[in-house]
């Protein structure tokens, strides 16, 4: 069972006692529960992955439409917000796997010979083309009241020495419960207006947000070794666990 507490207290004795400490310590994420990251701070963060559209395919009339539709959306929000262009490889591993897997179960030599050259195809393809997708995300932020009334100089400060406290953990987890219901009307408004654009949205849960997370931080390592499926490991909330 996951305790983010007792997780976050242990780092902070190894940090001190260790003047070289692990990476990750540097970081402003502090944990990943409950759907939002939070960050050492005592901010939270929702993430929602956003589809595309070919703007230039629609009509003069849809791409009016379309323009309005965003520029409603931004004059309704009241809060800022992060839009993110993520490019990356394309990994088509998990549809290569598939193929693999029909291939294997087919009993006509012919069409099983044919389905092993278009997977050799495809990964050649993808080998030599170097072909990149684009994932679009719009990133929701709520952060505790103390933090706004920080000026440039303490912000400043706070985001080149990111390191945790005991005492900031046990401050954090107190105003966890109150910012995450702020957090998700806020989130509710995003995702609303995005779809008023013809826009399909989807917010992130704990498991989408770690393997986001690991892939950013590790693009080569998470290439070769995928992260496990977290709904089968036995991590638990402080929820869960009757805190």
């Amino acid at each position: 069972m996951w305790n983010p507490f007792a997780k976050n207290s242990e780092s902070v004795r190894k940090s001190q006692q260790n003047p070289k400490a692990a990476t990750q310590l540097h970081l402003r994420i502090a944990e990943i529960r409950d759907n939002v990251v939070v960050l050492k701070n005592g901010g939270l963060r929702g993430v929602i992955k956003v589809s595309s559209m070919n703007f230039n395919l629609k009509s003069e009339a849809e791409q009016n439409a379309i323009i309005y539709s965003y520029q409603s959306f931004l004059n309704t929000l009241e809060f800022p917000i992060q839009i993110v262009i993520r490019s990356r490889k394309l990994d088509l591993d998990t549809y290569i796997d598939k193929l693999k897997g029909i291939a294997e179960k087919q009993t006509n030599t012919l069409l099983q010979r044919q389905t092993h050259e278009y997977i050799d195809y495809i990964q050649r393809l993808i080998e030599y083309a170097d072909i990149m997708e684009k994932e679009f995300y719009v990133v929701v932020p709520m952060d505790p009241p103390r933090s706004q009334g920080q000026n440039f100089v303490e912000k400043f400060w706070n985001r080149m020495h990111p390191t945790d406290s005991i005492a900031g953990i046990i401050r954090r987890h107190q105003e966890f419960d109150q910012l995450k219901k702020n957090l998700n009307q806020r989130t509710t408004t995003t995702s609303s207006g995005l779809e008023n654009c013809g826009l399909k949205v989807e917010t992130l849960a704990t498991a989408d947000l770690i393997a986001l997370f690991y892939q950013i931080y590790n693009p080569i390592t998470a290439r070769n070794e995928k992260i496990e499926d977290i709904s089968k490991t036995n991590i638990q909330s402080e929820a869960e666990l009757g805190h």
